[in-house]
């Protein structure tokens, strides 16, 4: 597995360097949030970046590696644990938060379920080409997302979450579920990280085309109808 590191905190960033390097991951790693887009158009199979950084900061960095690149999982690091801070963070377009101090083996069952689960969206397109329900198609080749024909641009998680509802039409899936098949069992996750990335979704899939799909059973869980 490869990594790209952006953190500008040298004790931390070899700290973090050795621990994943102990686990066989290739790491490299920038200081500087300027820098670190030269980086971007290498191959890795994650991203952890600091928000507080010189040059741009963490937030800036994900959007500019989001416009160029929808599918690598990016972990953001911060010393802020209030979900208005997570909030901004799902939006800028990562896939998960860690908040400072942190155990070191967190951060690499973070990144292993990260992989993991963005390796498993990744179906042949020999197998299965599209994935539909009403007016929303999802391209699985491509992992493009359209209602009435207008692509809507999802981030790797609101895809995974999409992708599970329309698996099953109509079917219950609880919170729970979406965590431990989406985050992985092995890592502690807030509902509150669920809740935001359903209206995420609503924002996008429902909203602009009028529509109302996805929906709560409260209590339970979401499905789409």
């Amino acid at each position: 597995m490869k990594i790209l590191l952006i953190e500008d905190e040298p004790t931390l960033s070899q700290n973090i360097r050795q621990a994943l390097e102990a686990e066989q991951m290739l790491v490299d790693y920038v200081f500087d949030g300027a820098l670190a887009e030269r980086f971007f158009k290498n191959q890795y199979d994650c991203l952890i970046m600091d928000i507080n950084l010189p040059g741009k900061n963490g937030l800036e960095l994900c959007r500019v590696f989001r416009a160029g690149n929808k599918h690598t999982p990016v972990l953001l690091l911060t010393a802020f644990d209030e979900l208005e801070d997570k909030v901004k963070g799902f939006e800028a377009g990562a896939d998960d938060y860690l908040t400072k101090p942190f155990f070191m083996k967190e951060l690499v069952l973070r990144i292993q379920s990260l992989n993991k689960r963005a390796q498993q969206v990744k179906i042949p397109a020999t197998i299965r080409q599209t994935l539909s329900f009403a007016d929303i198609r999802i391209d699985l080749h491509q992992k493009k997302v359209f209602r009435q024909d207008k692509e809507i641009l999802l981030t790797p998680r609101e895809y995974q979450i999409l992708y599970r509802l329309m698996e099953q039409p109509g079917e219950l899936v609880s919170k729970a579920a979406l965590m431990e098949e989406i985050w992985g069992q092995s890592v502690g996750m807030n509902t509150n990280t669920i809740e935001v990335y359903i209206n995420f979704l609503r924002n996008k899939i429902d909203k602009p085309f009028g529509k109302s799909s996805i929906k709560t059973k409260i209590g339970y869980g979401y499905f789409i109808q």
